[in-house]
């Protein structure tokens, strides 16, 4: 019986886009697609949608990508995940630093995710053939080749050597009633059916009659044979007990003369023991003298805790991955000069790839910032070359010129020239850091110690500051982003901050606001302060999370929706005062977002403060598209 718990893996394709910069030597290249689907393959198993909300959350707290399904081989990071009615979408990058296997993505050889994952239940139904998988537990996504036959792209059965022992291990999840089937007696399976006989009465007489005869002889053999076997058995029986007798007597007569002779004998083997137990008491001696020499040597061994095992006593946890890499940013140390880092490479037997480690700890530390932010996700974001990018787009295309029948074959049959004005926009990333102070004289086991706090806050600090930027920054100065609050300016809804509440109403207001960019409800997006959202909650009209059941969507910070618009709350708003904005309703496809590159950590010695700086730092900016049909954004303000 195969074992339930075997890992299985599923194959499906991927696309990729052009590999992007994050510093000066890594680049990195993004694939897309879904790593699992809801679709019944040629085998007629299925893995629905329902079973990722629980079976990822153990994956997210350590997205790597692998190659080949190979622990030791990480080449990039998962970025994004959706779940859809169509299955599991993932969005990931891939580091240049993956050697081979990155070109082998670039080029297109490699154009597939494979999934490898542990079903927990599952239900099998053989009468209709179908092996619904109702809970799993992702451990990896790797990028494979992708099969030729498209049919073969999704099918657990190839995680096995033959049909048979997929068709084993998927009966053991049927109903006990339906495992059961199939066992009845096999006589009367295969039990032909009966047949009725015509025969004469002589010949039926007859065939009796000659049945009789040969069980009567049948019987007489056998009583004969019985017979001659026990008269065999008894003469046998009193020839063995004549010799045995013989025997007893000859031993008899011989025990006297054998006196002697064993006396002597008896006296040599005394004799020999007692020379073999003075070489045994000599050797043990010899022995305790050599322990008491090693003592010192077999203590040392003892209290080690370093674990011989082909060099390695199993893999590598990120968390003392981030650890090490933290740490010697903190110390301005190599890896492999901190107590952590020898003791890791002692306790694993091989050489630490700092560069691979740092590149992996810089893409989990960004993805966590990326976690937090609830307004900088609903906009299209872009990678930059450069810091200053410039895109040109034609905001407005006219209208086209119909042509009468009286107009065929003149010169205005082609209808009117269209002169296009086309428009630049110039998108900026601009540099969000934030720093972490240490003294010399802390020690390694005091850092480690602090090293969670101040990671934690550094990443928290740069997701609010890009979060409020992205909502409200002024776009001059020292706050050089220019939020989506300032993009109107002039808000045609407005709230008392004394005694206004606002309700659903106040939302529908502001997305009439928005003209044309606010026609389909679906291409809004609702963003509320904190004192607003607790006045949507009092309005028996507002759909919190709980009614909108299958329209919910994963945005972080969503409280709701309003006609198929979410609603997200944000706690980077203004404090409610005269002038201040509590709410906007915005159209995401009239913004990007551009990001130079990814989180980036350095350290820096302070020698006449006999301090070391460690500063995360990232490159981010926002800007939008046209003008020509309104902003894209309306604020509900607040009046006195």
């Amino acid at each position: 019986m195969v074992d339930k718990n075997k890992v299985l893996y599923v194959n499906s394709s991927f696309t990729k886009s052009e590999p992007t910069t994050t510093d000066e030597s890594v680049e990195m290249l993004t694939i897309k697609g879904y790593a699992s689907t809801t679709d019944v393959d040629r085998q007629g198993d299925i893995v629905p949608v329902s079973v990722w909300e629980k079976g990822i959350q153990n994956y997210l707290k350590n997205p790597v990508i692998l190659a080949y399904h190979n622990h030791s081989a990480p080449i990039g990071r998962m970025t994004e995940h959706k779940v859809d009615e169509k299955g599991l979408l993932v969005k990931a990058r891939i580091s240049s630093a993956a050697g081979d296997v990155y070109k082998l993505v670039k080029d297109g050889v490699l154009t597939a995710f494979s999934i490898g994952f542990r079903i927990v239940d599952a239900e099998y139904n053989s009468a209709a053939e179908l092996f619904v998988v109702k809970e799993l537990e992702l451990h990896e996504i790797s990028v494979v080749s992708v099969p030729a036959n498209q049919n073969t792209l999704f099918s657990l059965s190839k995680s096995f050597e033959n049909d048979e022992e997929f068709k084993s291990f998927k009966m053991q999840f049927a109903p006990k009633s339906e495992s059961a089937k199939g066992l009845e007696s096999s006589t009367e399976a295969n039990s032909d059916v009966t047949k009725e006989w015509k025969m004469d009465p002589k010949q039926l007489e007859q065939l009796l009659a000659d049945a009789a005869s040969k069980a009567a002889e049948q019987t007489a053999k056998a009583i004969g044979e019985k017979q001659a076997k026990d008269a065999a058995d008894k003469l046998a029986a009193e020839k063995a007990q004549a010799d045995i007798d013989a025997r007893v007597k000859s031993a008899v007569a011989a025990i006297s003369t054998v006196d002697t002779g064993a006396e002597k004998l008896l006296a040599e083997v005394e004799k020999r023991l007692a020379s073999a137990e003075e070489t045994n008491k000599s050797v043990i001696a010899g022995l305790e003298s050599a322990l008491k020499e090693k003592a010192a040597e077999i203590e040392a061994i003892t209290k080690s805790k370093m674990s011989f095992q082909d060099g390695k006593s199993g893999e590598m946890s990120y968390a003392d991955k981030e650890k090490a890499v933290l740490l010697s940013k903190m110390n301005g140390k190599s890896i492999e000069a901190s107590r952590l880092g020898r003791q890791l490479v002692e306790k694993y037997g091989a050489h630490v790839p700092s560069a691979t480690w740092e590149t992996e700890v810089s893409l989990n530390m960004e993805n966590e910032v990326r976690r937090r932010l609830v307004v900088a996700p609903n906009f299209r974001n872009i990678a930059m070359q450069t810091n200053v990018m410039t895109i040109p787009v034609n905001p407005e295309a006219g209208v086209a010129t119909w042509v009468t029948n009286a107009q065929f074959g003149t010169s205005n049959s082609a209808g009117n020239t269209a002169t296009h004005a086309l428009k630049e926009i110039t998108l900026n990333a601009y540099k969000v850091a934030t720093n972490e102070y240490t003294a010399y004289e802390e020690e390694e086991d005091a850092l480690l110690a602090l090293m969670p706090v101040i990671r934690d806050g550094m990443i928290r600090r740069v997701a609010r500051a890009v979060d409020r930027a992205m909502l409200r920054g002024a776009g001059s100065g020292s706050d050089p982003v220019a939020g989506l609050v300032t993009k109107d300016a002039a808000s045609a809804v407005t709230l008392s901050a004394a005694s206004g509440v606002a309700t659903v109403a106040t939302m529908r207001a502001l997305r009439k606001d928005l003209g044309a960019w606010g026609l389909d409800p679906a291409d809004v997006i609702y963003i509320v302060s904190q004192d607003v959202y607790y006045d949507l909650l009092d309005d028996t009209q507002f759909q919190t999370m709980d009614k909108v059941g299958t329209q919910a969507t994963f945005l972080t910070g969503q409280i709701g929706a309003i006609a198929n618009s979410p609603v997200l709350v944000s706690a980077e708003f203004d404090s409610k005062a005269t002038g201040a904005a509590g709410a906007i309703a915005v159209a995401p496809a009239n913004f990007l977002i551009g990001n130079q590159r990814g989180l980036r950590i350095d350290t820096q010695e302070l020698v006449e403060t006999q301090r070391r700086v460690m500063v995360a730092s990232l490159r981010t900016g926002m800007v939008q598209v046209t003008s020509n049909q309104g902003a894209g954004v309306s604020a509900l303000r607040y009046t006195a």
